[in-house]
């Protein structure tokens, strides 16, 4: 996942269950615990190694560190105005009320209306009210804000960047006006944490962080380990564990070492080859779709990749069916356009691109190239979402390779990796970077992968029937009728074909057997209010 601007997303029918003038209820009720198993009880220690670098950061919208660190550090500790729902594993989870119980808008989706959630208290125990949303608004968008940095606020803009004013309306409402129709918004709030503004006051937030959510801050050990403790007073129902130990472990073979040595009892992406071996062993071995797409953006804006046909020949000589079986060991599917298959976006009628490397050969005869060509692409050494990105490449480079298309693989660490894209640029002037991303988790950043003119890399990708069918859809508030447009646009960019469309990830997750009550949704997010760990 790409994602400093998250690319890293829920998923387009997480986005809003409200419609035109309609409150969108709780899914748990104020105060009540979401489901018959959350509150105390059980306890136990959960210690994740995750696939991270380093810890994510403990403040800002954005924690770093992919969408793990939303996962495991942001969510945990933190709220916005909404939240995903999480709690089943069989929908692609919808947007419910977190710090605001409902809301409306006006026709055009400008102007929205939150009723907030009374009774709430910040982790050190001073209250949640309108004032407090204010304070944060203003730290995230208001510019000279004494309590911001201008990290913070970068990071805000990629979800908070379409309001163009707020205010308290009375001590339980407040209203966001949008700089445009933005039918999205309950979903892009999710992103935007509420935190409390007497710990900003402090001057240590960084360091010792406090939010409403299920976790409160325990204890960090820089680079090393996290600890969470859970938060008793929390408005759903206290989680039932006693501890959330969070180690970053990004070398795959010492995660999984760690798991059977019982360093750790639960481990993020298992390799694929030791999926079996865990199972066998006893360990709890769990998939599920997502928002999620492994591919590699090409430069249109380079020979040969500027023809389309090059593009989709490259498309036509990979063998994805084989890559997610053999090298994959099904932790993945084969990704034949541009859709996740888990969103709302994606076309069961919209698959292009079989495996057909004589067709390829034709394709690139066409476009003047039948002898190949040599290209450079850069593929992280892993992070977020990044599955096994090396052994991957190196497959899709003998698929190309049995066309004529020669690639060299240079590989870079991912935060790099992210920070150049950020900046508009591609490392060692490549052709193409290969990587994961989220499409859906945000709507407000489909522009940024996809739009013309984006100030991330993008390949110099440009279709304008593409740029007015997201904006056309990011306006409606009607779930259903952006779906349908969002699958308009994304066939385009299918066809167009400005990435080499490889795989869609199954988020493989090992657990011991000793951990309990985990639903693994279909989103890149995890309610760990309802996990405990002890025997049964």
């Amino acid at each position: 996942m790409r994602t400093t601007l998250t690319v890293v997303a829920a998923i387009l029918a997480a986005t809003l269950s409200t419609g035109c003038g309609a409150s969108s209820p709780d899914a748990a009720g104020a105060g009540e615990p979401a489901s018959p198993g959350q509150g105390r009880g059980r306890g136990g220690t959960l210690v994740v190694g995750m696939t991270s670098s380093d810890l994510p950061n403990l403040d800002g919208v954005l924690n770093g560190q992919g969408f793990e660190g939303t996962r495991f550090v942001g969510f945990q500790l933190f709220e916005g105005l909404t939240r995903y729902d999480l709690s089943r594993d069989d929908r692609v989870p919808p947007v419910t009320g977190a710090l605001a119980t409902s809301w409306t808008h006006d026709d055009e989706a400008r102007t929205w209306t939150f009723e907030l959630r009374q009774g709430v208290k910040f982790h050190d125990g001073t209250p949640f009210d309108a004032d407090a949303v204010i304070f944060n608004l203003d730290r995230y968008l208001q510019k000279g804000n004494p309590y911001a940095t201008a990290a913070l606020q970068s990071a805000a803009a990629e979800y908070a960047g379409t309001i163009a004013s707020y205010r308290k309306v009375d001590d339980r409402h407040i209203e966001i006006v949008t700089k445009e129709p933005n039918g999205h918004l309950p979903d892009d709030l999710t992103h935007v944490y509420i935190v409390s503004p007497a710990a900003v006051k402090r001057g240590d937030f960084g360091s010792h962080p406090v939010g409403t959510g299920p976790f409160r801050f325990g204890s960090i050990r820089q680079g090393r380990q996290l600890e969470l403790l859970p938060f008793a007073g929390y408005w759903r129902g206290a989680p039932k564990l006693d501890r959330l130990v969070l180690r970053p472990i990004p070398d795959p073979a010492a995660r999984v070492a760690a798991l059977r040595a019982g360093e750790v009892n639960w481990i993020e992406y298992p390799t694929p080859d030791d999926v079996a071996v865990l199972r066998d062993a006893g360990f709890q071995v769990l998939t599920n779709g997502y928002d999620h797409i492994w591919y590699w953006i090409l430069d249109t804006s380079k020979k040969p990749w500027d023809d389309v046909r090059v593009r989709r020949a490259a498309n036509y000589a990979v063998n994805r069916e084989a890559l997610a079986k053999d090298l994959l060991r099904g932790t993945a599917d084969p990704a034949y356009q541009a859709a996740p298959r888990a969103t709302a976006a994606y076309d069961p009628q919209g698959d292009v691109y079989s495996y057909d490397p004589g067709k390829a050969k034709s394709l690139l005869a066409e476009a003047g190239v039948p002898g190949g060509f040599d290209t450079t692409v850069v593929v992280p050494t892993g992070g977020s979402g990044n599955l096994t990105p090396v052994p991957i490449a190196e497959s899709l480079q003998r698929d190309l390779a049995a066309v004529g298309i020669r690639v060299t693989i240079k590989t870079i660490e991912w935060s790099a990796l992210l920070s150049q894209e950020a900046s508009g640029t591609v490392p060692y002037g490549a052709d193409a970077i290969a990587q994961s991303t989220t499409l859906f988790q945000s709507e407000a950043l489909l522009p940024l992968f996809l739009g013309s003119g984006s100030p991330f890399w993008t390949g110099h990708y440009s279709n304008k029937n593409v740029d007015a069918l997201l904006k056309t859809a990011a306006q409606s508030p009607d779930l259903d009728g952006r779906a349908e447009t969002y699958r308009k646009a994304l066939d385009l960019v299918t066809r167009d074909a400005p990435w080499l469309f490889v795989v869609n990830d199954r988020n493989p997750r090992a657990l011991a057997p000793t951990v309990h009550g985990l639903v693994q949704p279909k989103s890149w997010f995890l309610d760990l209010t309802t996990v405990w760990v002890g025997g049964r």
